[in-house]
């Protein structure tokens, strides 16, 4: 019997399901829900909460539209994997009943948390035993809690992140991995273990911390009630789960040091494989355990994020509809190819979601310099804003240069704003390396990750065998010296912000 594999991605846009058929690697239907993107909830400047029943909700409506889609028997599908915005905080009661709405990613309110944190426990030891600093993480977002909603935080028995919640849902098990745990900041790399020291300093007991299983295994199974419910056969195994970056670079064949992965979705990521517990002294970029870590060496990943990257592309969007007309990105891009590189002067910081951790968890907003009413039109708004988004991630590519994470080849799939030929020539020529784009998203990464845990796959490499390469594009010199230039003039005013 034909076999196929589920993975789901849970952003904080939409939720993505893929079916993939498990002897070619490739995908058969694929939905996302909602139609349009999930809304936040924002009580305070600088806060981003979401509902984790949304996510749920919108997983059941995405099942039921890949299966729709790709005609596949329920009945055959043989294992579910997982991919999941990262840093997010759940907390649930005894009886798993979600106490509070999730604090997520983009959430600022714990930046002081962190930097108080980093002290009480010394520099050195948050950067030599959690290769970061705690920063705004999920930990640092549950002392949040602790300190400011201590009715809630006494009823917490497990605390989980969003990836664990949707496999909660389904198996009825309250597991994590050790990737998640340091995603998190739970996660000591000189005791290979939950932090003791970080528990302690925010008063977090370690009961509270979900269990641990390895990234590729069978972490549970759909129960017969949660099966009815989807239409599923009961007993599939969940069989892997990784956050949303670790996990495009696993779709990717990102597995090995010097190799590198990048995503522009809302937010933007260029994320770096090394064999090294590697650390930014000023932890402007983090280190997180990669997916294959132990099989068979230490494998680690460092994360360059720039929070305002395609959510500045989509406020630009709905600023510009006119009479009932939202723009297409498609005609958004047509209109910005027709300003010159480097939009004549016009110079855009994406900076609008948040603190950024390149910038120090500095929160400076985004920002419009030189605007000229009678010489600057829609097409050089719309230009500046997408170079300002290539410019952010090529201050935070160099961070990663310094820590002597060298590539000259970056993979990424062929979605978001990488479908902006304007945004690639931008990137390519602004980072000055080669930009490969594949057919793989973060659901399809998901459901070939289920396939290794399951045992479908003997090899990572047998995962991979439908992995199709789109598209190529590379450095032109003409090209590369204009965007240098436009660059360093985005630089200087960013300096001019953050000093």
């Amino acid at each position: 019997m034909k076999k196929y594999l589920l993975g789901y991605d849970v952003g904080s846009s939409s939720v993505k399901a893929s079916l993939v058929d498990a002897d070619t690697g490739l995908t058969v239907g694929a939905a996302h829900s909602p139609a349009e993107e999930m809304g936040m909830l924002a009580v305070q400047p600088g806060w981003a909460e979401q509902d984790p029943a949304l996510w749920w909700e919108h997983a059941v409506k995405a099942l039921q539209g890949a299966l729709k889609q790709s005609g596949v028997d329920p009945g055959a599908i043989a294992a579910i994997g997982i991919s999941y915005q990262m840093h997010g905080l759940v907390c649930v009661d005894k009886n798993q009943d979600v106490l509070r709405p999730s604090i997520i990613w983009c959430d600022s309110r714990a930046v002081e948390i962190g930097k108080d944190a980093s002290k009480a426990l010394g520099e050195g030891y948050a950067l030599q035993h959690l290769l970061n600093s705690p920063g705004n993480f999920t930990a640092s977002k549950l002392r949040w809690v602790k300190l400011n909603e201590p009715a809630v935080f006494d009823r917490i028995d497990k605390v989980m992140l969003p990836g664990d919640y949707l496999a909660m849902k389904l198996t009825g098990e309250v597991v994590t991995t050790a990737s998640g745990l340091s995603e998190g900041m739970f996660w000591d790399y000189q005791d290979e273990a939950p932090s003791k020291r970080l528990l302690e300093q925010y008063g977090v007991p370690a009961s509270m911390l979900a269990r641990q299983e390895p990234t590729f295994s069978i972490q549970g199974k759909v129960r017969p009630a949660i099966a009815a419910q989807l239409g599923l056969t009961a007993g599939i195994p969940v069989s892997y789960r990784a956050g949303d970056q670790p996990n495009n670079a696993f779709s990717l064949n990102v597995l090995n040091p010097g190799e590198t992965a990048a995503t522009a979705g809302t937010s933007g990521v260029i994320y770096s494989v090394t064999d090294k517990n590697a650390y930014d002294t000023r932890s402007r970029v983090n280190t997180f355990i990669h997916v294959n870590d132990k099989h068979p060496a230490k494998r680690n990943g460092v994360l360059l994020c720039i929070n305002g990257t395609g959510i500045l592309n989509s406020w630009l969007r709905k600023m510009a509809r006119g009479e009932g007309d939202l723009y297409g990105y498609d005609r958004i891009n047509s209109i910005a190819a027709g300003a010159p590189i480097g939009a004549e002067g016009l110079t855009v910081l994406p900076f609008g979601n948040g603190a950024e951790r390149v910038l120090e968890d500095k929160n400076i907003n985004s920002s419009f310099f030189g605007l000229d009413f009678n010489q600057h039109s829609q097409a050089h708004l719309f230009r500046a804003a997408q170079e300002g988004i290539v410019f952010a991630l090529k201050y935070g590519f160099d961070v990663l240069q310094e820590m002597g994470l060298k590539t000259q080849v970056i993979r990424a799939g062929n979605a978001n704003m990488f479908l902006s030929p304007l945004f690639r020539e931008a990137f390519v020529n602004t980072i000055g390396a080669r930009l490969e784009l594949y057919d793989t998203d973060g659901s399809k990464g998901a459901a070939l990750g289920a396939g290794v845990g399951a045992g479908i796959y003997g090899a990572f490499e047998d995962a991979f065998r439908g992995l199709k390469l789109i598209r190529s594009e590379d450095p032109v010199a003409g090209k590369a010296d204009a965007y240098a230039a436009a660059y360093d003039r985005w630089l200087k005013q960013l300096q001019k912000q953050i000093n």
